[in-house]
């Protein structure tokens, strides 16, 4: 078996969980304040904003939990340590976004029904001071790894539903301000639950694909099957199998056919290449086994019933 470690994960790891940490202060105080507002000011665009503030709050310090329960070291339960709890984190993110979101329209619906006075002058202050507020909150996050990090891009989505959530309270402020169009209120709340509800399904989708051990994102299926056997010595690779741990950090392992007389200190040369190749690729943690051509392995997963083969990079399933 041949191993080799992703580094490059441990090093953003830090600025990542400091981001949410400052983040996570930022938008729960702020999201007190928009709170408070909204009830003294009776509008629904604000107080649906600061529901989506708390779910950012919550989501945010899950998040920080995530990231403190992902340092713990790998223990004889938990062999690959507790680095899985992130993706449990984004996906809780992802149903709560949805569940705010489908709250969010059965009070607009509401309220279009029969549209109450709102103080709009207080919506507009609490709704600029918001956007400042999100502005600078998603400016922090932006500066960690919202590409590779799942955790990290599920807060930064809900911050920039915020930020829109604010842009939408204020025009609807404005609205009401200068036309006494009472249905801006509602509208502005319905247009920031569909953005909620878009983020949401999009998180939860893409960490339910990382529990169901989906192939990841970033990698292509049919170019790692190319560079493994095209790598001299390999005469073909079956039961292959490619996954994320978590976020940025994708495994593989498979069955390799190599040449019967490979002598030991080949066969790690060998390994140290392969490792190597998919190092490049994108994949930090390699285990191969390896057979030769007279006795290949048949009681593999995946092969049980027919004569070994590496998966069709066609075959999407």
């Amino acid at each position: 078996m041949g191993h080799s470690h992703d580094h490059g994960h441990d090093h953003t790891h830090g600025a990542n969980k400091k981001a949410l940490l400052i983040s996570f202060f930022i938008t729960f105080g702020y999201m007190v304040l928009e709170a408070i507002g909204g009830f003294l000011t009776n509008s629904l665009a604000l107080l649906s904003d600061a529901g989506h503030m708390l779910s950012d709050s919550v989501s945010l310090g899950v998040g920080v939990l995530a990231f403190v329960l992902g340092e713990k070291v790998a223990n004889y339960s938990k062999t690959y340590g507790y680095k899985r709890f992130e993706i449990l984190a984004a996906l809780f993110n992802g149903v709560t976004l949805s569940l705010i979101a489908i709250y969010i329209f059965y009070e607009a619906y509401q309220r279009f029904q029969d549209p109450p006075e709102v103080a709009s002058t207080g919506m507009l202050a609490i709704g600029t001071v918001g956007l400042i507020v999100n502005i600078f909150v998603a400016w922090i996050l932006m500066r960690g790894d919202t590409e590779e990090n799942l955790n990290l891009r599920a807060a930064f989505l809900h911050v920039i539903g915020d930020l829109l959530g604010s842009v939408g309270a204020i025009i609807a402020a404005l609205l009401i301000l200068f036309f006494n169009w009472g249905w801006a209120d509602p509208l502005a709340s319905v247009i920031v639950a569909v953005l909620v509800l878009i983020s949401g399904i999009r998180v939860t989708k893409d960490a339910s694909h990382i529990l169901m051990e989906g192939t990841p994102k970033n990698v292509e299926l049919s170019d790692i099957i190319t560079v493994i056997e095209n790598i001299p010595g390999i005469h073909s690779i079956h039961d292959l199998h490619v996954w994320s741990i978590t976020s940025g950090q994708n495994a593989l392992s498979c069955h390799a056919v190599v040449n019967d007389n490979l002598s030991i200190h080949d066969s790690q040369k060998l390994l140290r290449t392969i490792e190597d190749r998919l190092q490049h690729k994108g994949i930090g943690h390699v285990t191969v086994q390896m057979e030769n051509d007279e006795h290949p392995h048949d009681d593999s997963l995946m092969c049980k019933d027919s004569t070994h083969s590496h998966v069709d990079p066609h075959d999407e399933n």
